[in-house]
């Protein structure tokens, strides 16, 4: 019997306070948190789907008692914990190699101490990676990084963040990737570092041929216009994956299944308007029809079974000094 081609799907497990700061609103120093709502509920679909996954987890939010309490349950139900950063600035093109080294250092202590395995794979926040984070990632022993989104569409939606923010925060500058993503592979790949571990680069699908983005968010925009045209996307981004031989990595976020009431000061942020057990029931339908084609996994399973032969010179990488 012919193997079923694999897909893989994670969750940024973004919090209230860290949307908040990217879009320049003071109150995030509070720290407002909508992880007791959103991890059980996203452990509940998750579930539903008989899917184990990987869970990209912000170390500010581990030191603390819910964010700690999410990564044991999420470890518990079997899902990778990995890194995306400690603070969650998406401004990480900015850092120094010893700044960007204490972000991975600090999330790593952070996610063993609330009992998970050590992180072997990492995802900068708001998609930022350098060639000096790479080098680190290969050099503290990190199997894979899922930070690239090749799309054209990113620096539109930076405009329209930085149109809409409060206080934009300097150094967004980089924010969902420059244009020349564009052109970076879909496929995942390995970049050839300095050492002797090749890292694999693991983007964040977008459709074939038209590079337009199917994470979660652009999904629930779409089924906001009609639900119609977002089935009918979907079930032609699949295709098209299968027909060009692309494993779609799908990419979600906590706000997928948390309503307007449950995220207070996020009315900006797109398909807030939906009612959460809306976007719970849109969220079942799109992992059933990914599941449909594919046998669904974590992004650190997809890259443990899958021999990635693709290979890219870190040179190439299109942002960072």
């Amino acid at each position: 019997m012919t193997p079923r081609p694999l897909a893989s799907v994670s969750i940024d497990l973004d919090n209230l306070w860290a949307y908040l700061k990217t879009h320049g609103d003071p109150g995030w120093r509070d720290r407002p948190s909508f992880l007791p709502s959103a991890v059980p509920r996203l452990l509940e679909v998750l579930g539903e789907q008989r899917l184990t996954t990987t869970v990209f987890v912000v170390g500010a939010d581990v030191v603390r008692e819910d964010g700690a309490k999410a990564v044991a349950g999420l470890a518990a139900a079997g899902h990778e914990v990995a890194n995306h950063s400690f603070g969650h600035e998406p401004w990480l093109h900015r850092y120094s190699r010893d700044r960007l080294e204490e972000e991975l250092s600090r999330t790593e202590d952070a996610i063993v101490a609330a009992g998970a395995p050590r992180p072997g794979g990492f995802r900068g926040p708001g998609y930022s990676v350098t060639r000096e984070l790479v080098e680190l990632l290969a050099e503290r022993g990190y199997a894979y990084d899922a930070s690239t989104l090749p799309t054209w569409i990113g620096p539109l939606a930076r405009a329209y963040h930085n149109r809409t923010a409060k206080a934009p925060e300097e150094g967004l500058d980089e924010l969902f990737g420059g244009f020349s993503r564009v052109l970076a592979p879909v496929h995942a790949y390995r970049w050839r570092t300095s050492g002797s571990s090749a890292l694999v680069e693991l983007p964040v699908t977008t459709m074939p041929l038209l590079r337009t983005p199917i994470h979660g968010s652009y999904l629930l925009q779409l089924h906001a216009i009609s639900p119609r045209l977002a089935r009918g996307y979907f079930r032609t981004v699949l295709r098209l994956c299968l027909a060009r031989g692309v494993s779609p990595s799908l990419l979600l976020h906590p706000t997928d299944v948390l309503g307007a009431a449950e995220a207070p000061g996020m009315e900006f942020f797109p398909g807030m308007a939906a009612p959460g057990g809306q976007k719970v029931a849109w969220l079942g339908w799109v992992l059933s029809a990914l599941r449909e084609h594919f046998d669904v996994v974590g992004t650190g399973e997809y890259v443990r079974r899958t021999a990635v032969r693709r290979t890219r010179p870190v040179t190439r990488l299109d942002a960072g000094r």
